[in-house]
């Protein structure tokens, strides 16, 4: 029964699957109002925030701290968006959309990044790789992690994997914004997939997989 307000602050200072939790119970009009107000958050003004403060202190004393600026943002909001089920995830994106593109687009890019392949089943990382030009795969790869190139390899035909490495190798300098870029355009495959339901990537620990 909070001001949307309220609510946002306090699931600013939970931890994502706690915040997950509170979020995925919302009536589906409060989960975006809430997403809104944690993502934005950070550029909340304080006096703003100071009465939110003095609303919670008669409830909630034991738990406010002085350092109000530090709370919320665009990566809170993924974190915890990254852990609640991929239909109540959906619906607020998609109300963003429609209500605040651009808080939306920032969002998005943060919510699938990169090195989370490893998260991947094979065969759905296997159905992603037919659809990636080999040129934004290998500038993509440009210095990743060890085991996010290995978990790629892995799902390659060996000769493609070598000619893939070899690729890779007598690439020479390249700009960071570019590799962001080639990861970027992968991201959008795995995300186009999903949406189709012809991969499944897993959320959080209250996925249900069927079997």
């Amino acid at each position: 029964n909070e001001h949307p307000q309220t609510i946002a602050l306090i699931m600013a200072y939970l931890e994502p699957d706690q915040a997950a939790i509170v979020l995925g119970a919302l009536p589906p009009e409060s989960q975006v109002e809430v997403t809104k107000r944690i993502a934005t958050m950070d550029r909340t003004s304080p006096d703003s925030i100071r009465e939110v403060e003095r609303v919670l202190e008669r409830k909630l004393s034991s738990m406010v701290t002085q350092d109000f600026t530090s709370a919320g943002g665009i990566k809170a909001i993924v974190e915890v968006l990254n852990r609640v089920d991929r239909t109540t995830e959906k619906a607020i994106v998609e109300t963003l959309e429609v209500d605040s593109p651009e808080l939306a687009e920032e969002i998005k890019k943060l919510m699938f990044v990169f090195e989370d392949i490893v998260q991947i089943d094979d065969r759905s990382l296997q159905l992603v790789l037919r659809q990636v030009e080999t040129k934004d795969l290998s500038l993509a790869l440009k210095a990743t992690p060890q085991e996010v190139a290995e978990k790629v390899y892995k799902n390659m035909s060996t000769r493609a994997a070598d000619m893939l490495r070899e690729e890779i190798e007598f690439m020479g300098p390249v700009k960071i914004r570019d590799v962001e870029e080639a990861q970027q355009k992968v991201v959008a495959v795995i995300r186009v997939l999903e949406d189709k339901g012809e991969i499944v990537i897993s959320r959080g620990k209250g996925d249900e997989m069927i079997v």
